[in-house]
């Protein structure tokens, strides 16, 4: 084997080693990111555990205070129930008493009937008494002068008959009213028993609902121990979890800073590697790159071209080709921005991307980099209008208009060369990518550096 094909040889081995630290280099930045991702998640969950653990602390604190509640009311109520009962007790005496006075009253009541009919008989007894006393008196009229004591007697007897008659009359009276009175009360007495009746029977049901609640309240305090109890548990669980928590996210943030480290020692490497690529490409001898090496190079003088042609016929100014003046497009997402070259390039750089995107099945696409990194048109697979609410989607079909930059793009945008041959890894957003090889090809402009002519493809 001679030096040219070694040459060849270790220049395609480096591409294929770049390739492969691009690869790598790319998951080891993919998990960074999950890593990081994962740290704030964890940096959540730690804070999220601290309010956790003072809503913890205050569920302990309410869970003592529930308990001595309990015991307290635990306490009154027993206190309570025996007041209640006492009194209870004494209402049900009362309650005995007064439906007793029912028997009583009512032999009050025949009492006054009896000394009624009693005071009807004395009346009758005054009317006959008095009639006695004229009969009486007659007899003595018709006697003369040897019955006129009999008069005085009889006399004396219709004077008594008459006391009787009235008082017998007045106590009528007074026994008329007695009854009246005493039907009055007896009837009230009668409503207060029924009454007294129905309290008895509210007086069993409450005495039933102070023993439920008492057993209730016994249940209450049982379970406020428990409560209590698991709390307490708890508390030893999130005290060891927030421990754990400490310590795993230690743990992350020294393996992210190792995968780091490491993710920064390979894309050294992998800069060693497209050293040896890139020089290996500029060799005299042809390589499988040489094919789109010259593509690049055909596709940049054309680009420069018409350009220069635009600029020349007054189509184009050079203000307006190198228009730093970003503005950003309302709603994007990933930011897109327009600038004096957009429309330009949309109209007729465009046309020209898709055309040699089309030469080689190879190449994934072709487009335009100016200084800052920023696309003012790509390919029309990769210039689609946005999707709302769809940044994953739009990062990888609407890649025009947006700025990226890796550190291969930047060594072509600084670097002296005629073209750059480097393998990189296309950014598709949310840790996503893509491991190509491109040639870059600068672009100048009345002596200006204005960027690149890249074509991007996978062999």
């Amino acid at each position: 084997m001679n030096n040219g094909d070694l040459l060849i040889g270790l220049g395609e081995q480096s591409g294929d080693l770049a390739l492969q630290c691009s690869e790598t280099a790319g998951f080891l930045g993919e998990l960074t990111l999950r890593i990081r991702e994962d740290s704030t998640r964890l940096g959540q969950l730690q804070s999220n555990m601290e309010t956790l653990a003072v809503s913890q602390n205050e569920s302990v604190a309410a869970a003592q205070e529930l308990s001595l509640t309990a015991r307290r009311a635990g306490r009154i109520i027993a206190e309570g129930h025996e007041a209640i009962t006492l009194s209870l007790t004494e209402l049900s005496g009362l309650v005995e008493h007064v439906t007793g006075l029912e028997g009583h009253l009512r032999q009050f009541l025949s009492v006054i009937e009896t000394v009624g009919g009693i005071s009807d008989q004395l009346a009758g007894i005054a009317r006959q008494t008095r009639l006695l006393g004229v009969n009486a008196a007659i007899e003595a009229a018709r006697g003369g002068e040897a019955t006129q004591g009999f008069a005085v007697v009889a006399e004396e007897i219709r004077r008594l008959a008459g006391q009787a008659g009235d008082s017998a009359a007045s106590v009528g009276d007074k026994l008329g009213l007695l009854d009246r009175d005493a039907r009055y009360l007896i009837s009230g007495v009668e409503a207060n028993i029924l009454r007294g009746r129905d309290v008895r029977a509210h007086i069993d049901t409450l005495n039933r609902t102070m023993a439920d609640i008492a057993s209730l309240v016994t249940q209450f305090g049982e379970r406020s121990d428990a409560i209590m109890s698991c709390t307490d548990e708890a508390d030893g669980d999130v005290a060891a979890l927030r421990q754990g928590l400490t310590i795993f996210s230690g743990s992350a943030v020294e393996s992210a800073s190792r995968v780091e480290a490491a993710r920064g020692q390979l894309e050294t490497l992998e800069a060693m590697a497209n050293d040896m690529l890139n020089a290996a490409a500029h060799g005299s001898h042809q390589t499988r790159n040489s094919r789109y090496i010259a593509f690049a190079e055909e596709g940049a003088e054309e680009v420069a071209a018409l350009i220069g042609q635009a600029i020349d016929a007054g189509e184009l100014t050079t203000a307006a080709l190198f228009d730093t003046g970003y503005r950003l497009v309302p709603g994007s997402n990933p930011v897109q921005y327009e600038n004096g070259f957009t429309g330009f390039a949309d109209r007729f750089i465009q046309p020209i991307l898709d055309r040699r995107t089309a030469q080689d099945e190879a190449i994934v696409g072709c487009c335009l980099i100016d200084m800052n990194g920023y696309l003012p048109t790509h390919i029309s697979a990769r210039s689609l209008p946005q999707r709302p609410r769809e940044p994953q989607w739009n990062m990888e079909h609407s890649r025009n208009r947006q700025i990226f930059m890796d550190g291969q793009t930047r060594r072509a945008l600084t670097g002296d060369g005629d073209f750059f041959l480097f393998t990189y890894r296309q950014d598709l957003g949310e840790g996503r990518y893509r491991a190509l090889r491109s040639v870059f090809v600068p672009l100048t402009f009345g002596g200006r550096r204005w960027g690149l002519y890249e074509v991007g493809y996978l062999i």
